[in-house]
């Protein structure tokens, strides 16, 4: 027997008219703007596959647009996000890329920050409005954003994990899904936490402040 949640008969709440298109690229760039953290004065978005080819009369580009400016997927100014963009100062460009081993509906959006450095995140929007982060600054990730989410990045050394784990624990904060990814030994790496518990800002703080510790952002 096929069990059938509501969400995957009627889907999300959302301004149309597609949820692959329009929810998902909403979202998709919403928590891409949470991952990279800070103000930011230009955006590229390199758009892939279907995102490419048709997303333009689904209005992918308004909802991506809309996403890294914060507005959710249920809010009716996606449709003026290039007015909202051009009111707060912020510039924009889209184009055609072709990335390997991604979903069809996917892009690569490239954040240049008032400090002039750089976040590049790529993620695709894989239905029903739902995403899946797939990389950060050169790093192979997994980021649903389903659940409460932290993204940290450390030292790859011995006791890390262990003390990011106390702090969590000590405040109640239960694992429910660990990955850990890195580019080579003793380089920096990056852990990907989702919890049961909703993080607060204290403990956000707290785990900032770790030895060894160089960022944390959290999806919630």
């Amino acid at each position: 027997m096929l069990n059938l949640s509501i969400f995957d008969v009627i889907g999300p709440i959302m301004i149309g008219p597609s949820s692959s298109h329009t929810a998902g690229a909403v979202k998709l760039a919403r928590v891409s703007a949470l991952i990279a953290g800070k103000p930011f004065k230009h955006v590229e978005f390199g758009l892939h596959g279907s995102f490419a080819k048709t997303g333009k009369g689904h209005g992918t580009h308004l909802a991506l647009l809309a996403g890294v400016l914060g507005i959710t997927e249920e809010d009716e100014r996606i449709k003026h996000s290039l007015d909202i963009a051009k009111a707060r100062g912020i510039t924009y460009t889209f184009r055609e890329v072709e990335l390997d081993d991604v979903h069809e509906n996917a892009a690569m959006i490239t954040f240049t920050h008032d400090d002039n450095t750089s976040t590049q995140i790529t993620g695709c929007s894989v239905g029903g409005g739902r995403i899946l982060i797939t990389n950060i600054n050169g790093v192979d990730v997994e980021v649903s954003a389903e659940q409460p989410t932290m993204i940290i990045q450390q030292l790859d050394k011995p006791g890390v994990i262990a003390r990011i784990s106390r702090v969590l624990a000590e405040n109640s904060i239960n694992i429910g899904l660990m990955r850990f990814s890195r580019v080579a030994k003793r380089d920096v790496a990056t852990s990907v936490l989702e919890t049961d518990q909703k993080i607060p800002p204290e403990v956000v703080q707290r785990l900032a402040t770790l030895d060894d510790v160089l960022l944390v952002r959290v999806i919630q």
